[in-house]
């Protein structure tokens, strides 16, 4: 067994040297792509616009990206309930750096997902406006994430949200303002969270709703022993979350320890191959649920980055989606996404 030493929550070490070791062919290398789910920020290693640009020209055709929050710069300055809207400030003139074309074809950051802490209930408003004035072509949507577990082993935040996040009325006070505003929710928890989730798209079923990361079925720590039982327990959840029309789904962020795999301390990076096989029962499970027109594939770098690299990431999404239709292949890698986050229609075609 190799010792770890790759991208491990909290850490996230991007080898590159490791990944250079590892080369394939771009497989369909014209389909528009349209990343529905990527980060920037400054930790083990950094991920800003000049690493992002590496990995957009990896040889697929990305013709836009959807930026997540990640709790980075924020604002040091003001009043502390308005700090998040220094990350949607920096990625909305992102946004605009590539708008101007000065990249090409592509528009990194043509939608914007931001953080509002949604506890603090009606308060909350005032935060959402505030975002949207400084953004208002580019903020889509408000995630806070609520995957908590009672095992330190499966709790990979630094700061954990309360185990009851999402039904707390705080927080659905606050909530209740995303759809007046034209806002969707991301939704990043735990596969035993599902059902809270379920509770909460039924009280809110005019709100667009994102699951994060195909459900985030956890595989380790006290789930390790009874992996059938949960892998049980996610399929139920997700295909009941499947019947509420105003539930998508994002396919990606497996590429991690926590879903069971061990890519990333092997001696040599997985192949597009080895990941489609190993992530093809939730991705097929997840497609099959909730139909092409609301999944998207996601990268979800550079989390992901940890274990593959852009190109074999997408070759593998492509290896997995190979038995689809041309339109249900459009749905998974742009039109989802550009429908969900109101992106411009141009982005679901090639440049």
């Amino acid at each position: 067994m190799v010792t770890p030493r790759r991208g491990t929550f909290p850490d996230l070490y991007v080898d590159e040297a490791w990944l250079a070791q590892r080369t394939e062919e771009v497989l369909d290398p014209q389909r528009p792509i349209v990343d529905a789910h990527h980060h920037f920020w400054r930790r083990a290693t950094p991920y800003f616009v000049p690493e992002l640009l590496a990995d957009l020209a990896c040889g697929h055709h990305f013709r836009g990206t959807v930026y997540m929050e990640c709790s980075t710069m924020y604002r040091a300055d003001g009043d502390p309930r308005f700090a998040s809207v220094g990350e949607v400030e920096y990625a909305n003139g992102i946004g605009a750096e590539f708008a101007s074309g000065c990249h090409g074809q592509v528009r990194a950051c043509a939608g914007i997902v931001g953080r509002v802490d949604l506890s603090q209930g009606a308060a909350a408003r005032d935060v959402l406006e505030a975002m949207l004035a400084r953004a208002p072509d580019r903020l889509r949507g408000i995630r806070h994430m609520a995957a908590w577990d009672a095992s330190p082993d499966v709790n990979v935040l630094k700061r954990p949200p309360p185990p009851d996040l999402l039904l707390d009325p705080r927080f659905r006070q606050g909530f209740r303002h995303l759809g007046a505003l034209g806002l969707s929710f991301d939704a990043w928890l735990y596969h035993p969270q599902l059902p809270q989730l379920i509770d909460l798209v039924d009280a809110f079923p005019d709100t667009v709703i994102v699951v994060d990361h195909v459900g985030g079925p956890v595989l380790t720590g006290p789930y390790a022993a009874r992996q059938d039982e949960a892998v049980a327990q996610w399929k139920r959840s997700m295909r009941e979350l499947a019947q509420r029309p105003n539930v998508r789904v994002k396919i990606g962020g497996l590429n991690s320890r926590l879903h069971g795999f061990d890519f990333m301390d092997r001696e040599l990076p997985p192949t597009s191959q080895e990941l489609a096989q190993a992530w093809r029962p939730y991705v097929e499970t997840c497609i099959e649920a909730f139909g092409s027109r609301r999944a998207m594939f996601e990268s979800n770098f550079p989390v992901d980055k940890c274990g593959c690299s852009a190109r074999v990431l997408w070759n593998a999404f492509k290896r997995l989606a190979a038995g689809c239709s041309e339109d249900e292949k459009a749905d998974l890698f742009a039109a989802t996404a550009v429908r969900t986050y109101r992106l411009p229609d141009a982005l679901r075609h090639a440049a």
